[in-house]
C-alpha cells in the first residue's frame, strides 16, 4: 500500500499553523506545507466561499494544484475551512480540522479536533480536546534542551521560565501588566527566565528588563532570530505564563511541572478564561498569586491525541 500523501495548510495565522503542524508531527510521516495566503476577498465569511479557492492569492490557488493531490488535509481556523473542502471535492481528500471550522459545511470534515472550551456541538466526526495541540512533544523539547546545551546562563536552580506574551487585538499589554508579572513572580524560589513573544512590544520589554531580578535573564524575541523558549521549556523546574495566548498556555503545560497562568481580568479574553478553567480543575495549572505548593503532572499536549484519532478512524489509507 502506497503511503499517504500529507498537506498541512499554513496561513497567516502563527498560532493556528503551529496546531496543524503539531498534529502532522505527531503523525510521525513525511507531509508536505502548503502555505497559503489570503487577498481582500479571503475576509469574506465562509457562507460566501463555500467549498473553492475563493479569497486566496493567485500564487496559492497555483500552489495546491501540484501533484500527488493530498491524500489527508490538515488545517485550523475558519479562514481554511472553504479551501479544504474544495479539496476534498476536487481529489476526494480526508480532512482534518482543528478548532471549529464554522458554518457551513462542518459535516464535510472527516474529524473536527476541538477544544473543550469551544463548546461545539456534539458530532460523529466532532472530538474534544483539553486545550489546544501544539509542536512542543517531549522529541522537540528533548532535542532543543540538548541544541541549547552550554548556551543558557548559569543561574540558580529551581528555573522558572516566564513565557510573555503581549498585546491582542482586544486588549493593551502595557508597562504596568509587565511591572505586576515580575511582581507576582518575586516570591518564587531560585531564577527567572524571561522569555518574550512578537506581541510582548518595546515598552512592555523595558519594563521586564527594568524590574527583573538579580537572578534573572531576559531572552526579547527578534524576527527570525534563534530562541531558546523550547529549550527552556524542556529545563524549568516550573512555567509562569500569560493568560493571552491558548496556545501559550497549553505548551506551558507540556512541561510537565507546576504552571501558573498571569491572568488578570483587564487581560483576559472569556474564551480564554474557560480554558483557563479547564486547566486548572483538571490539575494543570493555577493562578499565579495563589497556591504555590510544588506538583506534578503529565504533559499535556492534544496533538498526539488526535493523531492516534486519525490512525484510528483510518483517515491516512489510500
Amino acid at each position: 500500500m502506497e503511503s499517504a500523501t500529507i498537506w498541512v495548510l499554513a496561513d497567516d495565522r502563527p498560532g493556528n499553523v503551529s496546531q496543524a503542524l503539531g498534529v502532522a508531527e505527531a503523525l510521525d510521516l513525511p507531509f508536505t506545507v502548503k502555505t497559503i495566503r489570503y487577498n481582500a476577498l479571503g475576509k469574506l465569511h465562509n457562507a460566501l466561499r463555500s467549498a473553492s479557492r475563493f479569497g486566496l492569492e493567485h500564487w496559492s490557488r497555483k500552489a495546491i494544484e501540484a501533484k500527488p493531490p493530498p491524500t489527508l488535509v490538515i488545517a485550523a481556523g475558519r479562514r481554511t475551512a472553504p479551501l479544504a473542502r474544495w479539496l476534498k471535492r476536487r481529489y476526494g481528500s480526508r480532512l482534518v480540522q482543528l478548532m471549529d471550522p464554522g458554518w457551513p459545511g462542518r459535516e464535510r470534515f472527516d474529524l473536527i479536533a476541538a477544544p473543550l472550551h469551544d463548546d461545539l456541538p456534539a458530532a460523529s466526526n466532532v472530538i474534544r480536546t483539553l486545550g489546544a495541540c501544539h509542536r512542543a512533544t517531549p522529541a522537540l523539547l528533548a532535542a532543543e534542551a540538548e541544541r541549547w546545551r552550554g548556551r543558557l546562563p548559569d543561574l540558580p536552580r529551581p528555573w522558572t521560565l516566564v513565557s510573555v506574551g503581549g498585546s491582542t487585538a482586544s486588549h493593551r499589554f502595557t508597562s504596568a501588566d509587565a511591572r505586576a508579572l515580575i511582581a507576582g513572580c518575586r516570591d518564587l524560589p531560585g531564577s527567572l527566565l524571561v522569555v518574550t513573544s512578537r506581541r510582548t512590544g518595546a515598552e512592555a520589554e523595558a519594563a521586564l528588563t527594568e524590574f527583573l531580578p538579580e537572578k534573572g535573564r531576559l531572552f526579547c524575541w527578534q524576527d527570525r532570530a534563534e530562541s531558546p523558549y523550547l529549550a527552556l521549556l524542556a529545563l524549568a523546574d516550573q512555567v509562569v505564563v500569560t493568560g493571552d495566548s491558548m496556545s501559550m498556555c497549553c505548551e506551558a503545560c507540556a512541561n510537565g511541572g507546576p504552571v501558573f497562568i498571569f491572568a488578570p481580568a483587564h487581560l483576559t479574553e472569556p474564551k480564554h478564561a474557560l480554558l483557563h478553567k479547564d486547566l486548572i480543575e483538571q490539575g494543570y495549572a493555577r493562578t499565579l498569586g495563589g497556591d504555590r505548593a510544588l506538583w506534578r503532572h503529565p504533559p499535556l499536549n492534544a496533538s498526539g491525541a488526535v493523531a492516534d484519532e486519525i490512525r484510528r478512524r483510518g483517515l491516512l489509507t489510500q
